[in-house]
């Protein structure tokens, strides 16, 4: 499956779930990662993230997409890490 994961949580906890998400998918702008994942390495994610954050202040969104050709990349500006593991965009 092919994931676009976002978050917004305090400041005092952004470096910890930077680093955790960094070891699970590509990192794309600030506070975004996307790329495929195993719904394994998902749940994993999510309990690591769920382990670092605090839940009434901080917020992880996940969107999925089973199948990766229904989804359509478009940027304006500059590209922020857009590139993934293979050298695609």
């Amino acid at each position: 499956m092919f994931v676009i994961m976002v978050y917004d949580v305090n400041i005092k906890r952004a470096a910890k779930v930077l680093k955790v998400s960094r070891r699970y998918r590509s990192w794309v702008q600030n506070s975004v990662f996307e790329g495929e994942i195993t719904p394994g390495k998902l749940k994993l994610l999510k309990r690591e993230l769920g382990k670092t954050i605090d839940e009434a202040e901080d917020s992880v969104l996940f969107y999925i997409w089973h199948f990766k050709n229904y989804a359509c990349l478009e940027c304006l500006g500059m590209n922020k890490g857009l590139i993934d593991e293979n050298g695609l965009i």
